[in-house]
């Protein structure tokens, strides 16, 4: 570990973390903590040693100037402080990086030592998988844990996954096994339109860390961006009558799904985050996780803008409704 500052005092903090890559379909989750630290001027104050992580061939480091002078910027993974104010002020401890490329037991062992040392209550983890899910309809989150009480007490899923993880999976097990409470939030983004930046995605979880942590998010203009995502997608299906068919049998099968599941409690959900907002104030390598834990290659989305040179590719056919692919996700 290199130490950047010294080690803040905290108040009752929650580590937040999120890693670019395999677990980070439309750099949903890493740029949900990437708001985080903007919108509350997070102060980085540690960061892990490169050398111990990341294979340099495959996360290249970027040179840049600085005055006239060279520098380089090396691939790792950061983590920085956040103080959110109100009745009851706490901190965050934001954790954002890149997944590692080698000794992952070290490196979560690494970040669970600084957890323990700055009193860290409880460890979410947010993670973004490619899954059959229309753009139009409000992107499917799924809470998971490994803890029995922690499932119960905080309305989640007890994670039954079996099959390929990513960081994010290795560093919640590594939570359980250290007694450190964690949950996992994975965003489902619909898989033939991954490019980032999917703010629609970023918003979900912002809305589902929200409940889970009991704080006010400032969303700033990331409302209005999810907005106008889902309008230009919109705008590219409407162009391809293939397209539009594919999403709309994706909207068919995830409503007649989500029927018997339209629930008072969601509704109830979403006007309590009303009732708080308004009483509150004022390129990538490799693929990307999908909801049976395999990967999509890099080529696999095929609803592109129409300036990107490479066209549309067919898009596969969409599997029956089964309600299911929502609880496939990855611990």
């Amino acid at each position: 570990m290199i130490e950047l500052e010294g080690v803040p005092e905290l108040i009752d903090p929650v580590m937040v973390a999120a890693f670019e890559g395999w677990n980070d379909a439309g750099d949903a989750a890493s740029t949900a903590v990437a708001h985080l630290d903007r919108e509350w001027k997070g102060e980085v104050f540690a960061a892990l040693d490169a050398e111990d992580y990341y294979d340099f061939q495959v996360n290249r480091p970027t040179v840049w100037m600085d005055a006239g002078v060279r520098k380089i910027t090396w691939p790792t993974t950061r983590l920085s402080v956040v103080r959110v104010g109100g009745d009851k002020p706490r901190d965050l401890v934001l954790v954002r990086g890149i997944e590692p490329s080698m000794r992952w037991r070290s490196f979560c062992n690494e970040l669970l030592g600084f957890a323990h040392e700055l009193g860290v209550e409880l460890v979410v983890v947010l993670g973004a998988l490619l899954g059959d899910t229309p753009h139009t309809r409000p992107v499917p989150i799924s809470g998971t844990t490994s803890d029995p009480d922690l499932a119960r007490r905080m309305d989640l899923e007890e994670t039954k996954y079996e099959g390929p993880t990513g960081i994010v999976g290795v560093l919640q097990e590594a939570c359980t096994h250290a007694g450190v409470p964690a949950v996992s939030l994975w965003a489902a983004v619909p898989h033939y339109v991954s490019q980032p930046p999917n703010p629609k995605a970023t918003l979900a979880l912002l809305n589902r860390l929200e409940d889970l942590i009991d704080v006010r998010i400032p969303l700033g203009e990331l409302a209005e961006d999810a907005r106008a995502w889902q309008v230009g997608v919109d705008q590219l299906a409407a162009e391809d009558s293939e397209v539009a068919e594919y999403v709309q049998t994706l909207e068919e099968a995830r409503d007649t799904a989500e029927l018997p599941e339209a629930s008072g409690e969601a509704i109830a959900r979403e006007f309590e985050r009303y009732l708080r907002r308004r009483d509150g104030g004022s390129g990538q390598p490799g693929g990307h996780a999908t909801a049976d834990g395999g990967e999509a290659p890099p080529g696999a989305p095929f609803l592109r803008d129409r300036d990107n040179p490479g066209g549309r590719a067919r898009p596969p056919k969409p599997p029956k409704a089964s309600g299911d692919d929502e609880d496939s996700s990855e611990d």
